[in-house]
């Protein structure tokens, strides 16, 4: 058991004690979600599958405190075994997802859109947060101060994240494309090393690794936009939806009862973040504190379309998605399935 785990499990024994006396709308109706969930599978005589894989990401600080804490194994007992995968980014989730190796995994907003686009058959069944998670990052003795200075350069972006869309929106507000640039298509964490070995010019980054090229590297954030950066998704494939859909309310119940936690304890949640990303504590905390927003209601609805509607041009324009503007339009039309949020929380 790691020291994180032991300094939480008295939290979470006080948490608990609290959600059970509490009469506020989110704690109660979690806990009460959760008991639904979990005793509908007692009453037909077991869960309807006996396992579940499911995604963890340093992008995602809920799924980092339910896996630290056992809540899900807590929800659904001895009959199911979760299995846990790490995804290094939204594009990796999305791969797991496509190829049926997890049954929900954690993406950007943007990253989720553009599988469902390509044929993906995943829809968003919970939010996890509303991050700024990307910026366009440059060393510290960089000549570029502005996103026009990257006319020419070489950029380091993961496709189909967050990151390489906020590149390519950034580009378009400066009155250029991604023909413009020179991507070098690279998973997060290898950006980072090609920035600052400067085998790159610049680098759309993501947190915690870009909070940490920061504080350890001296490298600049030259442009940030909260409006660039899509919403957290919790996805599902369309099949543990549809005949999983015990197991899909667990784990919408577990990450509710996560994010009660989270907001209740932001420094143990950055302290786990810290341990599971190997970054320095202080990085882990301005990451929780300034640039991950989980006090968001988790049902999907409308704000999280209006942002992808924003970005659905840009993505169409990149020629990443197969059938154009129409898949883009079906996808946007039926990715959401908010029934199992609005259950978790109470129709909230």
């Amino acid at each position: 058991m790691s020291t994180i785990t032991r300094r939480i499990i008295p939290a979470i024994a006080v948490a608990g004690t609290m959600m059970l006396v509490a009469t506020g709308c989110v704690a109660g109706e979690n806990a009460t979600a959760s008991d639904t969930s979990k005793g509908d599978a007692v009453a037909s005589g077991e869960w309807s599958s006996d396992t579940l894989s499911i995604d963890f990401a340093t992008y995602n600080p809920l799924s980092l405190v339910i896996r630290d804490q056992g809540i899900l194994e807590d929800i659904l007992g001895d009959d199911v075994d979760v299995e846990w995968v790490q995804s290094a980014g939204s594009n990796k989730a999305n791969e797991l997802l496509r190829s049926g190796s997890i049954d929900v995994g954690s993406t950007a907003g943007s990253a989720a859109l553009l599988a469902r686009a390509n044929g993906s058959p995943i829809r968003v069944i919970d939010i996890f947060s509303q991050p700024e998670w990307s910026a366009i990052v440059v060393g510290p003795d960089s000549g570029i101060t502005s996103v026009e200075d990257l006319a020419g350069k070489s950029v380091a972006a993961t496709k189909g994240t967050d990151p390489y869309f906020f590149l390519l929106q950034s580009l378009e507000e400066a009155g250029l494309s991604v023909d413009d640039v020179e991507v070098q298509n690279l998973q997060h964490a290898d950006g980072r090393a090609a920035l600052d070995g400067g085998s790159v010019d610049a680098w759309a980054g993501l947190d915690p690794i870009m909070a940490a090229a920061e504080v350890e590297s001296g490298d600049q954030l030259i442009y940030r936009n909260v409006d660039f950066n899509t919403y957290g998704f919790l996805n599902a494939t369309e099949d543990f939806i549809e005949n999983h859909a015990d197991l899909a309310q667990a784990v919408v119940d577990a990450y509710e009862q996560a994010r009660e936690w989270a907001l209740e304890n932001p420094d143990e949640t950055a302290a786990l973040l810290a341990e599971v990303a190997g970054i320095d504590p202080e990085v882990a905390k301005t990451v929780i504190t300034e640039r991950s927003n989980l006090d968001v209601s988790g049902i999907p609805g409308g704000d999280q379309i209006a942002v992808l509607e924003k970005i659905a041009p840009v993505l169409v324009d990149s020629g990443d998605v197969q059938g154009g503007k129409d898949s883009v339009d079906k996808a946007l039309d039926s990715i959401v399935d908010a029934t199992f949020a609005e259950k978790a929380v109470g129709g909230e």
